[in-house]
């Protein structure tokens, strides 16, 4: 199984057949148990609207797959047997979530309650390095991951890998387009050592924005999430729905023109917003050399009150929200979030970027409240990864493969 954000997770909706049926209750079953447990069968029955033998032969197949458990509730003081609550298994099913950065590489193991189990990272300067070598490396660390989560009890059913780069609509596990890696056109399946474990590609500001929404439980949102490294990137989430655009190339913010006979960025035009709030380019503004942390860096020197440092995050505050300004006017967000190295620096880039918030959104409400940073900081992209294939389970368990759980 493979699990990825450009999916909607779902089982085939108005299902004809019995199968098709049974598939889209041991949805609804899981899915309550996800959203409410734990819950005993009576209660997942009211949940539900299923009858208590459906509910009753729903949860044992369910069982069977592992992906739920059963056990005795805590003595009620009433007379008679102890109840049981199902649960989502926390020793079964699990969502490995794998990031390649310009100077990192992560991996993450979560269970089917979301929970991170498993957290690996490590540096490396990974920009202008072969793509087979990166990615070889890449899978090294999701094998370590693996084995740990393995001597938990988890099994891996699905892998995703946070890129920064673009990843188009059509199938086949491409990265188009990776500039601050120096990638062009790589499938990572050609570079995988072992094909049954080949992660389904995906960009990492997507990964960022879709863990934001899953993390704030808001399906209904319309937000734009907006977070840096090397380059900039955006995701709009527009109604509970990634937008992606009509190849999948929407979000570049970081090559939205904030001052358009500007500085000459690598993409070949002028004055892009990456060239005045991108990582690069508020090392440059501050002062610094290439370090081994430069957000940690740009952070404590910040808190120290350092002044060349809180100059260069406001400008790139106030080029930032000058591009933000601009995708709210267009899109008519209800929020903005600061992610990834953003949002750890957000106490020195809010101010400006509110500042020119308030200057030009002007035709529509806007409070200064509406922009925000995310609680997942860095870890947003590799989380969105892992929890990319729980949210498919979740959605149609009938994927699982008929296993007893690990006792």
């Amino acid at each position: 199984m493979t699990g990825t954000g450009r999916m909607s997770g779902g089982a085939e909706a108005a299902p004809a057949s019995q199968q098709g049926m049974r598939r889209q209750n041991l949805a609804a079953v899981i899915g309550a148990v996800a959203a409410h447990g734990p819950l005993s069968r009576a209660d997942v029955a009211g949940h539900t609207g299923l009858t208590r033998p459906a509910v009753s032969s729903m949860v044992d197949e369910l069982i069977g797959r592992g992906a739920l458990t059963e056990t005795e509730t805590a003595p009620s003081g009433r007379v008679g047997r102890p109840g049981r609550a199902l649960a989502l298994n926390d020793r079964g099913p699990a969502g490995l979530g794998l990031e390649i950065g310009v100077t990192h590489l992560a991996a993450c193991v979560v269970d089917l309650r979301g929970e991170p189990r498993v957290w690996r990272r490590v540096e490396r300067a990974n920009a202008g390095r072969p793509a087979g070598e990166v990615l070889a490396e890449a899978a090294a660390l999701g094998a370590e991951a693996e084995a740990e989560a393995a001597a938990l009890g988890l099994r891996v059913e699905g892998r995703v890998l946070a890129v920064p780069g673009v990843v188009p609509n059509a199938p086949g596990g491409l990265v188009a387009n990776a500039p601050n890696l120096g990638w062009q056109s790589v499938r990572p399946a050609d570079h995988w050592p072992d094909p049954d474990t080949v992660p389904e590609p995906e960009n990492e500001a997507n990964l960022g924005a879709l863990a934001e929404q899953w993390h704030r439980g808001n399906p209904a949102e319309t937000f734009v999430h907006v977070s840096a490294e090397a380059g900039i990137g955006a995701a709009l989430v527009i109604g509970g729905q990634l937008f992606r655009g009509a190849r999948g190339f929407a979000g570049e913010l970081g090559h939205l023109p904030v001052h358009p006979e500007g500085a000459p960025c690598a993409c070949g035009a002028r004055g892009c917003l990456e060239q005045y709030a991108g990582e690069a380019a508020v090392l440059r503004e501050a002062g610094l050399g290439n370090v081994g942390d430069p957000v940690a860096l740009l952070a404590e020197r910040a808190a120290a009150g350092d002044a060349a440092t809180l100059r260069a995050l406001d400008r790139a505050g106030r080029a930032l929200g000058l591009a933000l300004a601009s995708a709210v006017n267009l899109i008519d967000p209800d929020a903005l979030v600061l992610g990834g190295a953003y949002a750890e620096l957000a106490d020195w880039l809010l101010p400006a970027v509110r500042a020119e918030l308030a200057a030009r959104v002007t035709v529509r409400p806007w409070t200064p409240e509406a922009v925000r940073p995310s609680a997942l900081g860095r870890r947003g992209p590799v989380l969105g990864a892992a929890w990319s294939t729980v949210r498919q389970i979740i959605a149609d368990p009938a994927r699982l493969p008929a296993r007893r759980p690990t006792s």
